[in-house]
């Protein structure tokens, strides 16, 4: 059991760090592409390759409900629709300052959420690990400088931010409940096709076909990559953790994404990777570490967590 579970945070750390790619790819996707239409056409690519990938893995799939639609749909308005759309504006208007510090703050409110509508127990080690993660994140994104936090006012874009963070809280949510049922690929599968729907009006009315036709390599090279690894593969991973592991413990893991995208950044835009920056990471990885790992604490404390049933 505990061989599986540290395969588990291994592939949601993965999962993860690819998400911190996407702000590589979609800096160069919004340059030729209005928000709404880079997520349109990275889930319109998924669905395509997820469809055919469900029909192949899952042989004994389950006839969803009107009740299992709704909930699907929900998901694809949540994590598909407006948080991509929020998460596009946010790449080409916000300052990265702002849009990392309340993306990070993702666990925080999935953690509540869970604590409140799933009843999962948010235990000691569950909490330090968040604070630690998130201290971490608040020291990269700040360069080390932690005041500058006060430095800025609330803004518009703030609340695009904050539309960000609440929907994808409730996709994570809604996704365990989901999940009770449904695999991880038909999950996904679902949300995704669901999302494409709801991005589709979107991507009609702000783009035209000589959009798309003078659209150069380099930015269907970063929607290809959005497709394939940012949501294919790693939106299966991350609902497998989910899964396995309930949306609290998973959530914290969220942390690892601005770390991949300052790694990124310093490689593919030519950014300098500071000393802030390793500490932080260093921050975020140890806060990874303490909140999936309850042992950290007294044995009495582990003893009562486990012997505790998870209440439905």
């Amino acid at each position: 059991m505990i061989k599986k579970h540290w395969v588990i945070y291994g592939m949601l750390t993965l999962a993860t760090a690819t998400w911190g790619s996407a702000f590589i790819a979609g800096k160069i996707a919004v340059q030729s592409f209005e928000p709404a239409t880079v997520a349109f056409l990275r889930f319109l690519g998924a669905a395509i390759l997820l469809f055919p990938l469900m029909w192949l893995m899952e042989k004994n799939r389950k006839k969803p409900t009107l009740k299992d639609y709704g909930l699907f749909a929900v998901l694809g308005l949540t994590g598909i629709a407006v948080y991509n759309i929020c998460f596009f504006i946010a790449t080409k208007h916000a300052p990265v300052i702002k849009s990392s510090l309340f993306i990070a703050s993702n666990p925080v409110l999935i953690v509540l959420l869970s604590g409140l509508f799933l009843k999962e127990t948010i235990t000691k080690h569950h909490i330090v690990g968040m604070v630690i993660a998130l201290t971490g994140v608040t020291f990269i994104i700040t360069e080390g400088h932690l005041l500058t936090l006060f430095q800025f006012g609330i803004e518009p874009i703030d609340f695009v931010l904050l539309g960000a963070v609440i929907s994808w809280a409730l996709y994570s949510v809604v996704g365990k409940v989901v999940l009770r049922k449904y695999s991880a690929v038909e999950s996904t599968t679902y949300a995704v096709a669901f999302g494409t729907v709801f991005l589709l009006p979107f991507a009609y009315v702000e783009t035209s076909w000589l959009d798309i036709l003078s659209a150069d390599f380099s930015t269907w090279l970063a929607i290809s990559h959005m497709s394939i690894f940012v949501t294919v593969v790693s939106f299966i991973m991350y609902y497998y953790g989910i899964k396995e592991i309930g949306a609290a413990k998973a959530s914290i893991f969220i942390n690892v994404m601005p770390v991949s995208a300052v790694l990124l950044a310093t490689i593919f835009l030519d950014e300098t990777f500071t000393w802030a920056h390793g500490v932080g990471a260093a921050f975020v990885l140890t806060g990874v570490f303490i909140g999936t790992n309850s042992k950290l604490f007294s044995r009495k404390s582990h003893t009562l967590i486990h012997d505790k049933p998870l209440r439905r």
